[in-house]
């Protein structure tokens, strides 16, 4: 893959699901070393996150912004310039053809890297039905996959279960982002298809995002530090 995770850190992306800068600020201290990559989504990104991208990256971190993009061409294509500009390396849209086009545009040639997100982690084959998919997971996850090959999108967003059929489909090139990353023991959540980080990796993903089992311990640095030590023993 082209630009791979150098180390096994480089490989930890930790969701700072968090209510406000403040907290999230105090988390990236807890963290220090240990953490490499951070994830900015929703709720913290509404709540004035997005203002820490760019001091992320004045720090030498890394910094995803999950903002799932899915809007008209022309929208996706702007919104995808801004974040350019804020030293992002990855942003996430919705994995439909005009989204990806439009973000892949957008981003121009710039270093920011396009994921697109297949079906969601929390999403199984009863929730497409009720959503009006006449696809299961598996199926649109891979027909998904294809056409983000196809448009030039950067890698893909998808769980544990369908990284190693997709490292099959996909360009070499693609990064391929696992969530709902649980290690063994820990509460799965409002997540329906997880796996621990040796299992991600073993399938072929080369980004684990965690959140819940990092910010939720009682030495989230610790936390951090042990997922780390499971991917490295986990790297082919």
């Amino acid at each position: 893959m082209n630009d791979s995770p150098a180390t096994a850190r480089d490989r930890l992306i930790v969701g700072l699901d968090l209510p406000g800068v403040e907290a999230a600020e105090a988390m990236i201290a807890r963290l220090g070393d240990s953490v490499s990559f951070y994830k900015i989504g929703y709720q913290l990104a509404y709540a004035g996150g997005l203002a820490l991208v760019p001091k992320l990256a004045e720090r030498g971190k890394k910094v995803f912004v999950d903002l799932k993009l899915h809007d008209i061409g022309n929208t996706v294509a702007r919104g995808v310039e801004s974040i350019a500009r804020s030293g992002a390396s990855f942003l996430t849209v919705h994995a439909y053809p005009q989204t990806m086009r439009a973000a892949v545009e957008g981003r121009g040639g710039t270093a920011l890297k396009i994921l697109g997100v297949t079906v969601l982690t929390s999403y199984d084959d009863a929730d497409l039905r009720e959503a009006g998919y006449a696809l299961g997971v598996s199926a649109l996850v891979e027909a998904r996959a294809r056409l983000a090959t196809t448009i030039g999108v950067d890698g893909l967003v998808c769980s544990g279960e369908e990284a190693a059929r997709l490292r099959t489909l996909v360009a070499p090139r693609m990064a391929l982002v696992v969530p709902g990353i649980r290690p063994a023991g820990a509460a799965t959540g409002d997540q329906k298809r997880v796996m621990t980080p040796a299992q991600a990796i073993a399938a072929g993903a080369d980004y684990l995002v965690v959140a819940r089992p990092v910010l939720g311990a009682a030495d989230p640095k610790a936390a951090a530090d042990a997922i780390v030590a499971e991917i490295a023993a986990a790297r082919p």
